[in-house]
Protein backbone atom coordinates (compact mmCIF):
# COMPACT_ATOMS: atom_id res chain seq x y z
CA UNK A 1 0.00 0.00 0.00
CA UNK A 2 2.72 2.66 0.64
CA UNK A 3 4.55 1.91 -2.29
CA UNK A 4 1.23 2.89 -4.15
CA UNK A 5 0.55 5.96 -1.87
CA UNK A 6 4.34 6.88 -3.13
CA UNK A 7 3.18 6.23 -7.26
CA UNK A 8 0.15 8.35 -6.70
CA UNK A 9 2.31 11.13 -4.62
CA UNK A 10 4.76 10.89 -7.88
CA UNK A 11 2.42 11.03 -10.91
CA UNK A 12 0.36 14.16 -9.03
CA UNK A 13 4.02 15.71 -8.81
CA UNK A 14 4.54 14.76 -12.37
CA UNK A 15 1.31 15.95 -13.68
CA UNK A 16 1.33 19.21 -11.83
CA UNK A 17 5.01 20.37 -13.56
CA UNK A 18 3.31 18.63 -16.69
CA UNK A 19 0.77 21.00 -16.62
CA UNK A 20 2.76 24.36 -15.52
CA UNK A 21 5.25 23.72 -18.70
CA UNK A 22 2.58 22.89 -21.20
CA UNK A 23 0.53 25.52 -20.01
CA UNK A 24 1.97 28.37 -22.22
CA UNK A 25 1.70 26.57 -24.99
CA UNK A 26 -2.20 26.26 -24.05
CA UNK A 27 -2.27 30.18 -23.37
CA UNK A 28 -0.22 30.61 -26.70
CA UNK A 29 -3.04 29.00 -28.68
CA UNK A 30 -6.12 30.63 -27.10
CA UNK A 31 -4.14 33.79 -27.43
CA UNK A 32 -4.09 33.69 -31.32
CA UNK A 33 -7.94 33.77 -31.06
CA UNK A 34 -8.24 37.49 -28.96
CA UNK A 35 -8.21 40.45 -30.12
CA UNK A 36 -5.53 43.44 -28.10
CA UNK A 37 -8.10 44.69 -25.94
CA UNK A 38 -8.69 40.88 -24.69
CA UNK A 39 -5.25 40.20 -24.37
CA UNK A 40 -3.89 42.84 -22.16
CA UNK A 41 -7.50 43.81 -20.48
CA UNK A 42 -8.35 40.63 -19.17
CA UNK A 43 -6.60 37.39 -17.35
CA UNK A 44 -8.86 34.63 -18.48
CA UNK A 45 -7.66 31.93 -20.61
CA UNK A 46 -10.87 31.40 -22.83
CA UNK A 47 -11.01 33.56 -25.48
CA UNK A 48 -14.62 35.13 -26.16
CA UNK A 49 -14.87 33.90 -29.33
CA UNK A 50 -13.25 31.39 -31.75
CA UNK A 51 -12.42 32.96 -35.20
CA UNK A 52 -9.45 32.03 -37.46
CA UNK A 53 -9.14 35.75 -38.66
CA UNK A 54 -5.88 35.88 -37.54
CA UNK A 55 -4.53 33.11 -38.63
CA UNK A 56 -6.14 34.25 -42.33
CA UNK A 57 -4.08 37.80 -42.06
CA UNK A 58 -0.97 36.22 -40.33
CA UNK A 59 -0.17 34.13 -43.20
CA UNK A 60 -0.84 37.49 -45.46
CA UNK A 61 2.81 38.81 -43.97
CA UNK A 62 3.32 41.98 -44.28
CA UNK A 63 4.69 42.78 -47.34
CA UNK A 64 4.93 40.88 -51.03
CA UNK A 65 6.16 37.83 -49.53
CA UNK A 66 3.56 35.71 -47.33
CA UNK A 67 4.90 33.08 -44.66
CA UNK A 68 4.36 30.49 -47.10
CA UNK A 69 7.92 31.94 -48.34
CA UNK A 70 9.37 31.96 -45.05
CA UNK A 71 8.22 28.80 -43.73
CA UNK A 72 9.86 27.32 -47.13
CA UNK A 73 13.05 29.22 -46.48
CA UNK A 74 13.45 27.79 -43.22
CA UNK A 75 13.39 24.30 -44.16
CA UNK A 76 15.66 25.38 -47.12
CA UNK A 77 17.94 26.61 -44.33
CA UNK A 78 17.30 23.86 -41.33
CA UNK A 79 16.65 20.45 -43.69
CA UNK A 80 20.21 20.71 -45.21
CA UNK A 81 22.23 21.71 -42.29
CA UNK A 82 20.43 19.13 -40.12
CA UNK A 83 21.56 16.26 -42.67
CA UNK A 84 25.07 17.52 -43.07
CA UNK A 85 25.28 17.76 -39.74
CA UNK A 86 24.31 14.07 -39.00
CA UNK A 87 26.17 12.99 -41.51
CA UNK A 88 29.25 14.62 -40.59
CA UNK A 89 29.41 14.60 -36.86
CA UNK A 90 28.61 10.81 -37.59
CA UNK A 91 31.88 10.28 -39.51
CA UNK A 92 34.44 12.56 -37.16
CA UNK A 93 32.94 10.36 -33.86
CA UNK A 94 33.53 7.20 -35.79
CA UNK A 95 37.48 8.44 -36.34
CA UNK A 96 37.55 9.47 -33.05
CA UNK A 97 35.84 6.42 -31.60
CA UNK A 98 37.58 3.78 -33.69
CA UNK A 99 41.03 4.52 -34.92
CA UNK A 100 44.50 5.41 -33.26
CA UNK A 101 46.22 8.50 -35.22
CA UNK A 102 49.01 10.40 -34.65
CA UNK A 103 47.97 13.85 -32.31
CA UNK A 104 44.76 12.00 -31.75
CA UNK A 105 44.27 13.34 -28.31
CA UNK A 106 45.93 16.76 -28.77
CA UNK A 107 43.18 17.06 -31.69
CA UNK A 108 40.09 15.49 -28.88
CA UNK A 109 41.03 17.90 -27.05
CA UNK A 110 41.30 20.91 -29.02
CA UNK A 111 37.83 19.91 -30.40
CA UNK A 112 36.35 19.80 -26.91
CA UNK A 113 38.03 23.56 -26.07
CA UNK A 114 36.02 24.83 -28.68
CA UNK A 115 32.43 24.31 -26.73
CA UNK A 116 33.94 27.02 -24.41
CA UNK A 117 34.36 29.55 -26.90
CA UNK A 118 31.59 32.06 -26.66
CA UNK A 119 29.73 32.54 -29.81
CA UNK A 120 30.37 36.01 -29.47
CA UNK A 121 33.99 35.80 -29.87
CA UNK A 122 33.93 34.23 -33.46
CA UNK A 123 30.96 35.93 -34.35
CA UNK A 124 33.14 38.99 -36.34
CA UNK A 125 35.75 36.70 -37.47
CA UNK A 126 33.42 34.09 -39.49
CA UNK A 127 31.58 36.67 -40.45
CA UNK A 128 34.18 38.66 -42.28
CA UNK A 129 35.36 34.98 -43.57
CA UNK A 130 31.91 34.72 -44.99
CA UNK A 131 31.76 37.85 -46.32
CA UNK A 132 34.75 37.51 -48.23
CA UNK A 133 33.34 34.46 -49.59
CA UNK A 134 30.27 36.14 -50.69
CA UNK A 135 28.19 33.79 -48.42
CA UNK A 136 26.44 36.99 -46.60
CA UNK A 137 22.69 36.80 -47.51
CA UNK A 138 22.58 32.91 -48.40
CA UNK A 139 22.68 29.77 -46.21
CA UNK A 140 25.92 28.35 -47.07
CA UNK A 141 27.03 29.99 -43.66
CA UNK A 142 24.93 27.55 -41.82
CA UNK A 143 25.38 24.72 -44.59
CA UNK A 144 29.35 24.92 -44.74
CA UNK A 145 29.87 24.20 -40.96
CA UNK A 146 27.19 21.73 -41.59
CA UNK A 147 29.68 19.92 -43.96
CA UNK A 148 32.78 20.49 -42.02
CA UNK A 149 31.07 18.72 -38.81
CA UNK A 150 31.56 22.37 -36.42
CA UNK A 151 29.47 21.13 -33.81
CA UNK A 152 31.88 19.54 -31.16
CA UNK A 153 29.02 18.97 -28.66
CA UNK A 154 26.85 16.88 -30.87
CA UNK A 155 30.53 14.89 -32.04
CA UNK A 156 31.30 14.48 -28.24
CA UNK A 157 28.02 13.19 -27.78
CA UNK A 158 28.03 10.31 -30.32
CA UNK A 159 31.21 9.54 -29.27
CA UNK A 160 30.41 8.79 -25.83
CA UNK A 161 27.20 6.34 -27.31
CA UNK A 162 29.79 4.37 -29.61
CA UNK A 163 31.81 3.92 -26.73
CA UNK A 164 29.11 1.69 -25.69
CA UNK A 165 28.94 -0.27 -28.73
CA UNK A 166 31.66 -3.09 -28.72
CA UNK A 167 34.73 -2.93 -31.06
CA UNK A 168 34.34 -7.02 -31.32
CA UNK A 169 31.44 -5.91 -33.55
CA UNK A 170 34.13 -3.97 -35.82
CA UNK A 171 36.56 -6.91 -35.51
CA UNK A 172 34.24 -9.82 -36.49
CA UNK A 173 33.18 -7.59 -39.87
CA UNK A 174 36.56 -6.96 -40.65
CA UNK A 175 37.39 -10.75 -40.42
CA UNK A 176 34.58 -11.04 -42.88
CA UNK A 177 36.40 -8.94 -45.54
CA UNK A 178 34.53 -5.34 -44.61
CA UNK A 179 36.32 -2.00 -44.70
CA UNK A 180 36.11 0.42 -42.30
CA UNK A 181 33.30 2.56 -44.06
CA UNK A 182 30.95 -0.80 -44.52
CA UNK A 183 31.07 -1.65 -41.27
CA UNK A 184 30.40 2.06 -40.30
CA UNK A 185 27.33 2.31 -42.85
CA UNK A 186 26.34 -1.42 -41.90
CA UNK A 187 27.29 -2.19 -38.74
CA UNK A 188 27.70 0.77 -36.29
CA UNK A 189 25.07 3.53 -38.11
CA UNK A 190 21.68 1.42 -36.88
CA UNK A 191 23.08 1.24 -33.92
CA UNK A 192 23.87 4.84 -33.52
CA UNK A 193 20.26 5.51 -34.50
CA UNK A 194 19.54 6.92 -30.91
CA UNK A 195 22.52 9.41 -31.01
CA UNK A 196 22.01 10.11 -34.64
CA UNK A 197 17.74 11.24 -33.68
CA UNK A 198 19.36 13.38 -30.53
CA UNK A 199 21.62 15.09 -33.00
CA UNK A 200 19.05 15.78 -35.48
CA UNK A 201 16.46 17.21 -32.46
CA UNK A 202 19.02 19.46 -30.86
CA UNK A 203 20.25 20.67 -34.56
CA UNK A 204 17.02 21.46 -35.43
CA UNK A 205 15.74 22.75 -32.26
CA UNK A 206 18.99 24.95 -32.50
CA UNK A 207 18.80 26.32 -36.51
CA UNK A 208 14.52 26.55 -36.39
CA UNK A 209 14.37 28.75 -33.08
CA UNK A 210 18.07 30.84 -33.68
CA UNK A 211 17.30 34.60 -34.82
CA UNK A 212 20.74 36.59 -34.28
CA UNK A 213 22.81 34.02 -36.32
CA UNK A 214 19.81 34.73 -38.79
CA UNK A 215 19.91 38.19 -38.88
CA UNK A 216 23.49 38.94 -39.29
CA UNK A 217 23.44 36.29 -42.16
CA UNK A 218 20.77 37.16 -44.05
CA UNK A 219 19.33 40.78 -45.17
CA UNK A 220 16.78 40.22 -47.86
CA UNK A 221 13.33 40.04 -47.67
CA UNK A 222 12.82 36.92 -49.70
CA UNK A 223 15.20 34.79 -47.75
CA UNK A 224 13.78 35.30 -44.42
CA UNK A 225 13.40 32.67 -41.95
CA UNK A 226 10.37 32.40 -39.71
CA UNK A 227 12.18 33.77 -36.68
CA UNK A 228 13.04 36.91 -38.72
CA UNK A 229 9.55 37.06 -40.56
CA UNK A 230 7.67 37.39 -37.33
CA UNK A 231 10.53 40.19 -35.80
CA UNK A 232 9.36 42.18 -39.15
CA UNK A 233 5.53 42.08 -38.61
CA UNK A 234 6.18 43.25 -35.33
CA UNK A 235 8.11 45.99 -36.66
CA UNK A 236 6.00 46.79 -39.70
CA UNK A 237 3.24 47.55 -37.79
CA UNK A 238 4.60 49.99 -35.13
CA UNK A 239 2.81 50.59 -31.81
CA UNK A 240 -0.71 49.11 -33.80
CA UNK A 241 0.39 46.08 -33.47
CA UNK A 242 -2.14 43.16 -33.87
CA UNK A 243 -0.50 40.31 -31.41
CA UNK A 244 -2.81 37.93 -32.29
CA UNK A 245 -1.53 37.69 -35.86
CA UNK A 246 1.60 37.46 -34.12
CA UNK A 247 1.27 35.04 -31.74
CA UNK A 248 -0.82 32.84 -34.51
CA UNK A 249 1.82 32.47 -36.59
CA UNK A 250 4.43 32.31 -33.58
CA UNK A 251 2.06 29.04 -33.22
CA UNK A 252 2.21 27.87 -36.47
CA UNK A 253 5.97 28.03 -36.58
CA UNK A 254 6.09 25.78 -33.57
CA UNK A 255 4.25 23.27 -35.03
CA UNK A 256 7.47 21.20 -37.09
CA UNK A 257 9.76 21.06 -33.85
CA UNK A 258 6.92 19.99 -31.44
CA UNK A 259 6.05 17.17 -34.39
CA UNK A 260 9.72 16.20 -34.53
CA UNK A 261 9.95 15.67 -31.08
CA UNK A 262 7.14 14.07 -30.06
CA UNK A 263 7.67 11.42 -32.49
CA UNK A 264 11.76 10.85 -31.74
CA UNK A 265 11.42 11.32 -28.19
CA UNK A 266 11.95 8.08 -27.48
CA UNK A 267 14.86 8.09 -29.46
CA UNK A 268 15.90 11.12 -28.06
CA UNK A 269 16.14 10.32 -24.57
CA UNK A 270 17.93 6.84 -25.18
CA UNK A 271 20.31 9.00 -27.13
CA UNK A 272 20.79 11.18 -24.47
CA UNK A 273 20.56 8.99 -21.62
CA UNK A 274 22.97 6.57 -22.72
CA UNK A 275 25.52 8.92 -23.90
CA UNK A 276 25.55 9.96 -20.48
CA UNK A 277 25.86 6.65 -18.28
CA UNK A 278 28.59 5.14 -20.93
CA UNK A 279 30.65 8.66 -20.43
Amino acid sequence: MRVKKNDIIAYVILIVMGVAMIYPLFWLFFATFKDNQELFGKMSLLPEKFSSIAYKNGWKGSGQFTYLTFYLNTFKLVVPTVVLTALSTGIVAYGFGRFKFPFKKILFALMISTLMLPDAVIMIPRYVVFNKFGWVDTYLPFWAPAVLACYPFLIFMQIQFLRGIPKELDESAYMDGCNPFVVYVKILAPLLKPSVFSVIIFQTLWRWNDYFNNLVYISSVKNYTLSLALKMSIDSQGSSTPWNQVLAMSFVSLIPPILLYFFAQKYFVEGITAGGIKG
